[in-house]
């Protein structure tokens, strides 16, 4: 099982973040990679939804369960249903924590997958960017908003 790590420090409070990461059905709010994400079944809090996710690429299109939600701890997880990766399964999980001096919020997304060992390296690269990509564009959201006079 190969497990694909990513993380970043967001600009806002651990509660803010999570209630942009938080709704199953949400993900083309703030992934710059997702088109549009549809509730199938459930709802955007409901374990056991389904969504079916098209990407900007137009043409990938994955369907994904939501196996997992604590809104204490501010984290899912969900599983892979249909998709066109080079996995057999994959398991992913998205959590929220504070940084406490900073009062900012910690994200952290990983997912534990199942593959041929000729795809590991190419699937585990396509983790990193995917979820990488949906980190810095959490960042570009709550970042602050600089004033080009002053500095």
């Amino acid at each position: 099982m190969a497990h694909t790590f990513t993380s970043a420090v967001v600009p806002a409070t651990a509660d803010t973040v999570w209630q942009t990461v938080r709704p199953f059905g949400g993900l083309d709010v703030w992934h710059p990679a997702v088109e549009s994400s549809v509730l199938e079944e459930g709802g955007p809090t409901t374990v056991g939804s389904l969504r079916r996710l098209r990407f900007a690429d137009g043409v990938t299109v994955v369907t994904e369960r939501l196996t997992a939600l604590d809104d204490t701890a501010r984290t899912f997880s969900y599983e892979l249903v249909e998709h066109p990766f080079p996995v057999r399964r994959s398991v992913s999980t998205l959590r929220v924590t504070p940084v406490t001096d900073t009062d900012e919020a910690l994200v952290e997304w990983w997912a534990d997958s199942v593959e041929d060992a000729a795809d590991s390296a190419g699937a585990r690269a396509l983790v990193r960017e995917l979820y990488g990509s949906g980190l810095s564009a959490l960042q570009r959201r709550f970042a602050p908003v600089r004033d080009t006079v002053t500095g």
